[in-house]
């Protein structure tokens, strides 16, 4: 929680060196909006953690902070990382979207499938044809 605050601090401080506080529109005002909302729940979340017992118990640490859940979705994020230099952009983020879908909605695989697939076709609509951005193909398949 002191890191949070800690980290915070730094972010509305370096939201500040933007434009100060000179005006309601110049380009720092948002960024110092959202680091200021950063600050208080940081200060917040501290503020409570310091309240509340601690807990010896390093195991229940440790299976609060790294669910499994996020652990394995962590785990998804880096694979699809890896994936997109050599699947390229539009199968790696299928894949992605398909597994991610599944896991997190847990609806059954068609409709993850039917979803992803729609996604994906609205991005290719638009990247690709309307923005006209190249998107990489990968070396699986030059």
């Amino acid at each position: 929680a002191l890191a949070l605050v800690l980290l915070s601090g730094f972010v509305f401080y370096e939201a500040y060196k933007i434009s100060g506080f000179k005006g309601l529109t110049t380009g720092g005002v948002m960024p110092m909006l959202a680091s200021g909302v950063m600050v208080l729940s940081s200060l917040s979340i501290f503020a409570r953690s310091v309240a509340r017992p601690a807990s010896p118990d390093i195991q229940s640490i440790i299976s609060y902070l790294f669910p499994l859940r996020v652990v394995l979705f962590a785990a998804l994020v880096a694979g699809y990382a890896v994936a997109i230099p050599y699947a390229g952009f539009m199968p790696a983020s299928g894949g992605f979207l398909f597994i991610a879908i599944w896991a997190l909605w847990r609806r059954g695989p068609v409709w993850s499938l039917v979803i992803s697939a729609v996604s994906m076709g609205a991005i290719y609509l638009l990247f690709r044809i309307v923005f006209q951005v190249v998107l990489p193909m990968g070396t699986l398949w030059r």
